[in-house]
């Protein structure tokens, strides 16, 4: 059984990542069809601002922050290797389902503000408060923590067994590993906690500590602004330990056995270096790279002949594949730093004609990602 076959047949939570243009999020919706064939209930998440994975999927309408069906022909024989002790019901009876959504940060926010306010009331208070409506959203790492906010919402929804994360294609795609803690310690600044108190003495004590430094602000933002950020602040009291609490479980999530970490490259060697930032990044909060997919490889051909034919056409189909040969050996050579520093073998899925925009093309790579026997470099 492949690193791949383990990892979409146990894991409840499958983050895919990587840097742009390597056929991530192609890779993290196979995935999730996968998934659906092996009788799980499957759910593709992501946290992209561009259309990829609705492209990917077909759906010409795009995705919203709700989870779509989407209608699939899950006849026929599972690929991949099911042996071993894998999660879910695996029998070709089973009702798999593949569903997708990519994540709207401000309608997230909304839904964690309600969720977490002590009544309708302080909910709508926040709501329609313009501090939030126009600034708070934009804050840094709110998308990244709403990112981490969503994942957890859909791993506790009874709808789905699995969860696949397309991270975005940049170098902070996973930075949505450290906005939880971030969020906490945003909770415990002495500013934030002073700008929440909502008795008149702690206003007093807001008006002597911290007058000057509200003045400053005020001249920068406006005071219309600085005044509705302080009724957010004050209106959000009393909601700060269920965030916290909430950060808490969502950290404990990404770095629970449940969650897997899926390294999307291609052979390139640009994109060599930056699958080993991301691996290392992942390290660094002391996770590893359960499975490795490496898109857009040149395929492996069989041995030339000894001698190059003296014929124009033979010797013509001879040099191309010699040089293909070459080409092959070259981009297993760029992966060898990445398969030492990620500990895992890799599957290698080579490069079609054209791009994936459907689920029949979809298909197909799955049926490559999940082949019998999988090539591990």
């Amino acid at each position: 059984m492949s690193a791949l076959d383990e990892v979409i047949g146990t894991a409840r939570v499958v983050v895919c990542c990587g840097s742009g243009g390597v056929g991530k999020t192609t890779s993290a919706a196979a995935l999730g069809m996968q998934a659906a064939r092996l009788g799980r209930r499957a759910v593709v998440v992501t946290i992209d601002p561009a259309k990829r994975l609705a492209d990917a999927l077909g759906i010409a309408g795009g995705l919203t922050n709700e989870p779509t069906r989407l209608a699939l022909d899950l006849s026929g024989n599972l690929s991949g290797n099911l042996s071993g002790n894998l999660s879910g019901n695996l029998s070709g009876d089973a009702p798999g389902e593949l569903w997708a959504l990519m994540l709207d940060a401000a309608t997230t926010f909304d839904g964690l503000v309600a969720a977490n306010a002590g009544s309708p009331e302080q909910a709508e208070r926040i709501l329609a408060n313009n501090f939030y409506r126009n600034v708070a959203g934009s804050f840094s790492g709110t998308q990244e923590y709403m990112a981490a906010e969503r994942l957890h919402d859909l791993h506790l929804d009874e709808r789905f067994d699995v969860v696949i994360v397309d991270t975005p294609p940049t170098r902070n795609a996973l930075d949505f590993l450290d906005a939880p803690g971030t969020l906490t310690r945003l909770l415990d600044h002495p500013l934030f906690r002073l700008l929440m108190v909502p008795t008149k003495r702690g206003l007093k004590v807001l008006n002597l500590a911290a007058q000057p430094l509200l003045r400053t602000i005020g001249k920068v933002v406006g005071g219309e602004v600085l005044t509705d950020a302080i009724a957010f602040f004050q209106a959000f009291a009393g909601m700060e330990t269920g965030f916290r609490e909430r950060a808490d479980q969502v950290m404990a999530l990404l770095r629970s056995d449940e969650t897997k970490f899926v390294l999307v490259a291609s052979p390139r060697s640009d994109t060599v270096d930056e699958a080993r930032y991301f691996a290392a990044r992942l390290g660094e909060s002391a996770l590893s790279v359960a499975a490795l997919v490496v898109n857009r490889s040149t395929p492996v051909f069989g041995e030339p002949p000894r001698r190059r034919p003296t014929s124009a056409d033979k010797a013509a189909l001879y040099d191309n594949l010699v040089e293909l040969r070459a080409m092959a050996a070259t981009e297993r050579r760029n992966l060898e730093p990445l398969l030492e520093f990620a500990r895992t073998p890799a599957t290698w899925v080579p490069l079609l004609p054209g791009d994936v925009h459907d689920l029949d093309g979809l298909d197909t790579i799955r049926s490559l990602l999940f082949a019998a026997e999988p090539a591990n470099g």
